[in-house]
């Protein structure tokens, strides 16, 4: 059922799905798993134990499940999955796992990654996250769901990102960034919420509200940054315990704290 190109190299051994696109000169490799629907559209290359969800779209010149940029990498058998219906638009490159961080690459449903940008071994992002034009995403960082992050920025290895923030263009973001977080510039600093963000996405006013005393509190309260955090640890909003579960979860690095 699948739409195959003449000039497409289809390994022994890939799996693809109904309805699949495969266009001028794409390569598929033998461990690679297409969901139905999906449209690689030309001079794709998808290699390495690689899974993705259907209707996705590859674009021309993207390079999905090479082996990992890690000089500790030593042909281990990792993965790559990528959900459903996400775009991945020119020149992208996503690598597979490497052994010492896991071993799988993860990228969720209806995610966006834009022109030119990469997303390195281990990551793992939620879904709905959109990675702007030309901007990198290091080893190991966790981003979940809804996450923006703006063209032109650097996301430091094992660096987590909360749900709902948004990183503006050109940052270099070297620590964990709270959920609803807004981070920008060239050494990225926590300058606020993405109320925006949560309009957009309905959450209720209450809920708006309350994150913007907490971070009042943490901005200008007394003491530490994570004894601010512990002071608000009563406040009965989801939203609030979602940011304080963050702050005071384990990291393997420190977090950006307000401006």
């Amino acid at each position: 059922m699948a739409q195959v190109h003449p000039s497409a190299i289809v390994e022994d051994g890939a799996v693809i799905g109904a309805d699949c696109v495969i266009g001028a000169l794409c390569v598929v490799g033998a461990q690679v798993v297409l969901g139905d629907r999906v449209t690689l559209k030309s001079h794709v290359v998808v290699t390495g134990d690689t899974h993705i969800g259907e209707d996705s779209v590859i674009f021309q010149f993207a390079v999905i499940g090479e082996i990992p940029q890690d000089l500790k990498f030593g042909g281990e058998n990792t993965r790559l999955r990528i959900g459903a219906r996400s775009r991945i638009r020119e020149h992208v490159t996503v690598n597979c796992g490497t052994a010492g961080g896991g071993g799988l690459t993860q990228i969720g449903d209806d995610c966006l990654l834009m022109a030119g940008c990469h997303v390195a071994h281990d990551c793992m992002l939620g879904n709905r996250v959109i990675v702007v034009n030309s901007s990198a995403v290091a080893g190991h960082c966790v981003l979940e769901d809804d996450v923006i992050v703006g063209g032109l920025s650097g996301i430091h290895q094992f660096v987590r990102i909360g749900q709902g923030a948004i990183i503006g263009a050109l940052s270099m973001v070297t620590n964990d960034v709270i959920p609803h977080g807004l981070v920008m510039g060239p050494r990225a600093t926590l300058e606020g919420l993405n109320l925006v963000g949560l309009k957009r996405r309905g959450m209720a006013r209450a809920d708006i509200s309350a994150l913007r005393a907490a971070y009042a509190v943490l901005k200008d309260g007394e003491g530490t940054f994570h004894a601010r955090a512990e002071a608000l640890s009563g406040n009965d909003s989801a939203a609030v315990q979602q940011v304080l579960a963050f702050i005071l979860g384990d990291s393997d690095r420190s977090l950006l704290t307000p401006h």
